[in-house]
């Protein structure tokens, strides 16, 4: 019994070490809220989390910082491409988001090897205090 017992430990610890590697701790992120009277920090930390979310999909990145972007996003014009983005919505607010964050060493998916990239562009949109969708990333 003692023996299973060890076997299955082994077998736990092993596939925990295995499902970590190659995957960056991304806990240690600066989050700059700055100053916005439009949004609470709640309706941020929600936006925030769903870049954190996809983020995960950037393999091998290093997330350093996301910090808002400013009020003046929340515009008509960036409002009208986020229903034209997605169709069938009806959108009312846009939030954005900057992000700086760290390529692998050996690049992959797309990436520049060993870059820091900033100011990494991330716009959401909701109608009227409902859940954010994450519409568009990049430059």
């Amino acid at each position: 019994m003692k023996r299973i017992t060890v076997c299955i430990c082994i077998v736990l610890t092993m596939a925990f070490l295995l499902t970590a590697c190659g995957q960056k701790n991304n806990d240690d992120v600066v989050i700059d809220y700055g100053s916005s009277e439009i949004y609470t920090k709640e309706d941020m930390d929600e936006a925030i989390e769903l870049i954190r979310e996809q983020f995960k999909s950037f393999e091998g990145c290093e997330l350093h910082s996301i910090r808002y972007g400013s009020d003046d996003c929340n515009s008509e014009e960036n409002i009208k491409w986020m229903n034209e983005h997605e169709e069938g919505q009806n959108f009312t607010q846009c939030i954005m988001f900057y992000s700086d964050f760290h390529s692998p060493v050996e690049g992959g998916d797309g990436w520049e090897p060993d870059y820091e990239y900033k100011d990494w562009n991330w716009y959401l949109a909701r109608t009227d205090g409902g859940e954010w969708h994450l519409l568009d990333w990049g430059y």
